[in-house]
């Protein structure tokens, strides 16, 4: 079964996947900077990495799967003065935010889910490593910077050459470094900052830069070398490239045997950016999306491609996976387990071990239920039941789906009142009212409510 091919972003291609350890897979991805909600991007990342992590396990392997939470940087402190707050009530009160949204589209909890302010010695340690070989110093003005030059594979993810990188282009010029590409390891703390943003080192007191917490973390967790590293498209250059030349550098080995980045998220064909105004946090769009149809929408894009957001692809999404539960509505499935060696499960199976190609699996999933619409065959309803599992889908009882308000913000019409009217129109009917009872059915429509009458005189209804 398992044949999989993951895009290597180190490699540029793709590549037959052999994890380090026979059946085990460790696999770290950069999670969030808890400072504020969660936007769309994010969702992107969890259901993408959720998706992956699924799959692997699918495919046998016993996966360790880290997702880090950022709990201290510089926007966070920020912030935090902004509010009044303290810095440990602001970082948790965003991460059991980012929790709930990631609840509500049905990603499962890292298996490890460490924050940085709790492998500090970790940091240390690696940073001490790093002064030990050469490709670390302290500035004038206190802060522990990495040599950049000293790297000789400097640039090998994102192909940047050293030549290329221009100073001011990425970052700020700054006297005490002695090179502008340089980047920061340890900050040195400054007069007035919150309380709980130092610590206490060798270099003085201060906090760490962002790039090392997750060399620090990754390699405390999984080992100096690790099967799969992921993330979004934006940290390529410089937060992965600049992972890699620390550990590496640190441990004098390769630090990660395949790289995974997924796509930008668009808002109608832009970039996501809050200076444009077309920036969405998780929970808005939730208040509008039923966040199993957000979680299909993101599914149904292949992992590297720009998602492009908007709210007709959302609704076009709700259409869509309205169809798959309406197979499934009147045709219960089996109760044998899923058969890989079915036509449409080994299609399935093919795509998602062509690296992870979610668009062809999600058109096997819609060939499976007009297979099951024309046969009512309860073999092929288990089969779109168990297949869509995979990626997290079809988890519902399907009149539920199909009842449900579009959002958490949009109650519609309620059950009772639809109940009632239909009620109306069953009498309407009985009296040979036909006038009053399209009366009815027009006017829930008008509503968003579809009737179907079913044999026996029962009627069913369901949200359009």
């Amino acid at each position: 079964m398992n044949s999989l091919r993951i895009y290597n972003t180190l490699a540029r291609d793709k590549q037959s996947f052999v994890p380090l350890r026979d059946g085990e897979v460790r696999m770290y991805v950069c999670g969030m900077t808890v400072y504020d909600y969660c936007h769309i991007g994010h969702a992107r990342v969890m259901v993408v990495f959720d998706i992956v992590q699924r799959w692997l396990r699918t495919l046998g392997y016993e996966v360790t799967y880290v997702r880090n939470v950022t709990d201290i940087d510089d926007k966070i402190i920020r912030r935090a003065v902004e509010n009044n707050e303290p810095i440990k009530a602001l970082t948790k009160r965003f991460t059991d935010a980012m929790h709930e949204d990631a609840d509500a589209l049905g990603v499962a909890r890292p298996d490890l889910e460490p924050r940085a302010t709790d492998f500090i010695p970790q940091m240390l340690g690696m940073i001490d490593m790093l002064e030990a070989n050469g490709y670390a110093y302290q500035g004038k003005d206190g802060d522990v910077n990495y040599a950049v030059r000293k790297f000789a594979g400097y640039g090998k993810l994102s192909g940047k050459s050293i030549e290329d990188l221009r100073a001011g282009e990425r970052v700020a010029a700054n006297e005490a470094k002695e090179d502008p590409l340089d980047f920061v390891l340890w900050k040195q703390s400054k007069a007035g900052e919150p309380e709980g943003t130092g610590w206490d080192s060798k270099w003085g007191r201060g906090r760490p830069g962002w790039h090392i917490e997750c060399s620090a973390m990754g390699c405390a967790l999984l080992g100096d070398r690790f099967d799969i590293h992921g993330g979004g498209q934006d940290l390529q250059f410089p937060h992965h490239e600049n992972e890699i030349a620390q550990s590496e550098a640190a441990t004098g080995q390769q630090y990660v045997n395949y790289w995974m980045h997924n796509g930008y998220v668009q808002i109608d064909n832009e970039k996501m950016s809050k200076s444009l105004g077309n920036f969405f946090t998780i929970r808005e769009v939730l208040e509008k999306f039923d966040a199993e149809v957000v979680r299909f929408f993101i599914a149904r894009a292949h992992y590297r491609s720009p998602l492009n957001y908007s709210d007709v692809h959302i609704e076009d999404a709700r259409g869509a996976l309205t169809r798959l539960y309406t197979a499934l509505k009147d045709v219960e499935p089996d109760t044998q387990p899923l058969d890989w060696n079915e036509a449409h499960a080994a299609r399935f199976q093919s795509a998602m071990n062509d690296d992870f190609n979610t668009p062809v699996a999600v058109s096997v999933l819609f060939d499976l239920a007009s297979e099951v619409n024309r046969t009512r065959d309860t073999a092929l309803a288990r089969q779109l039941k168990a297949l869509a599992g995979v990626l997290g889908l079809l988890g519902r009882e399907p009149r539920a789906f199909l009842q449900q308000a579009a959002g958490t913000g949009d109650a519609g019409i309620a059950p009772a009142e639809i109940e009632t009217l239909i009620a109306a129109r069953v009498a309407a009917k009985q009296a040979k009212n036909y006038a009053e009872a399209d009366r009815i059915r027009a006017q829930l429509l008008e509503a968003g409510i579809a009737l179907e009458d079913k044999p026996g005189g029962s009627t069913e209804w369901r949200r359009v």
